[in-house]
């Protein structure tokens, strides 16, 4: 919106052209959506406790849980806000991948807003079934896919790289709408699955977003990809006020979501922003740097995959409690410690993601 203003009133004054850059859009994207969930965090959180809008804790969960029950919940639309405005503001909001990854990022918090509604209503942590969030999750993701893969531009929009192999890349072709939507609904899950403990999900997502700023500066920009032989996406780029938005608004509500938590993020919040960071990097085609990136939540979404498995197989189970946290906090582990922990390792996993751009 603000760049179609100064794109405007620079035919009259051509200071207003330094808004055409994105690296500065995208820094004041991170900017605006911080000081705006920053500013409403504390009138949400009140706003949510009188009208007991609460947490419900899982009666079989650790017994340190407990005292959490009743803290204000479903603070992910606090994020919500703060990334549709501020992307609305500093982004090029003709931008085809704008206009996707707001679509998906909404519609995947629309989707556990519901969720979050029925856990209220009904008064326990039961909210949509298992089958019917998986199929909702699913026709979301397939309807992105298809509007991905329909609005590409160059086959470079549909190819699978591969990190540390330059030459070795593959067009997916119609098994694109399958990748993609595998993509988005695994990230979304592992980050909703990793959600367990009071800022151990938003850091990891704000650092993976920071790194996609890096991913989709390089791709929209034909020198660097060139240099660094990654595919070419024209106009994805803007992908990097979106990022930076997200940045931000995980950052404010940090503030508030650190241990001890006075609100969580919810459904709403965690199936959005792993929606939002799958719709990026099948944009910016890196997959499957995501998958080293996201390394946290592919564990967390794995111990509990592993976990149903084997005690249906062989009724034993393979840890004490799945999600992975969980079993740490049963071995006696502090909650913030564990998390802590976990931001290290991603930290280093994004780092070791970044750094294969090169080494290719």
């Amino acid at each position: 919106m603000i760049l179609w203003l100064a794109t405007y009133l620079s035919e009259y004054q051509s200071g207003f052209n330094v808004f055409q850059y994105l690296t500065l859009r995208t820094i004041l994207a991170v900017i605006t959506a911080l000081a705006i969930s920053i500013c409403i965090g504390p009138y949400f959180i009140s706003l949510l406790r009188k009208l007991q809008i609460g947490q419900n804790i899982r009666v079989d969960g650790p017994s340190t849980h407990l005292s959490k029950a009743g803290t204000p919940t479903m603070g992910g639309s606090v994020m919500l806000i703060s990334i549709g405005i501020s992307t609305t503001m500093w982004a090029d909001i003709s931008n085809r991948f704008i206009i996707i990854i707001l679509f998906s990022t909404f519609l995947f918090g629309l989707i556990g807003l519901v969720d979050d509604f029925l856990k209220l209503f009904r008064g326990n942590s039961d909210g949509l079934s298992a089958k019917l969030k998986f199929l909702l999750q699913w026709m979301a993701a397939l309807l992105l896919a298809f509007l991905l893969f329909f609005n590409a531009e160059s086959s470079a929009e549909t190819t699978l790289i591969f990190p540390f192999f330059k030459n070795i890349n593959y067009e997916l072709g119609l098994f694109y709408l399958f990748t993609t939507s595998l993509v988005i609904v695994s990230t979304s899950n592992s980050v909703n699955l990793s959600d367990g403990l009071d800022g151990l999900a938003i850091m990891p997502t704000v650092m993976i977003a920071g790194a996609l700023i890096i991913l989709a500066y390089v791709a929209g920009n034909i020198n660097f990809s060139n240099y660094l032989d990654l595919p070419y996406v024209r106009g994805v780029g803007e992908i990097c006020v979106f990022c930076g938005a997200l940045v931000g608004a995980g950052l404010g509500f940090l503030w508030f979501n650190s241990y001890p938590a006075e609100i969580f993020m919810g459904d709403v919040g965690s199936l959005s922003l792993g929606a939002a960071l799958g719709t990026a990097a099948v944009m910016v085609r890196q997959e499957l740097l995501l998958l080293i990136m996201g390394g946290i939540f592919v564990v967390e979404a794995l111990s509990v995959i592993f976990q149903v498995v084997s005690y249906k197989l062989t009724g034993r189970r393979l840890f004490k409690m799945a999600p992975i946290h969980h079993h740490f906090e049963l071995k006696g582990w502090p909650e913030p410690k564990i998390i802590v922990r976990f931001w290290i390792v991603t930290a280093l996993l994004v780092l070791f993601a970044l750094a294969t751009l090169k080494v290719r």
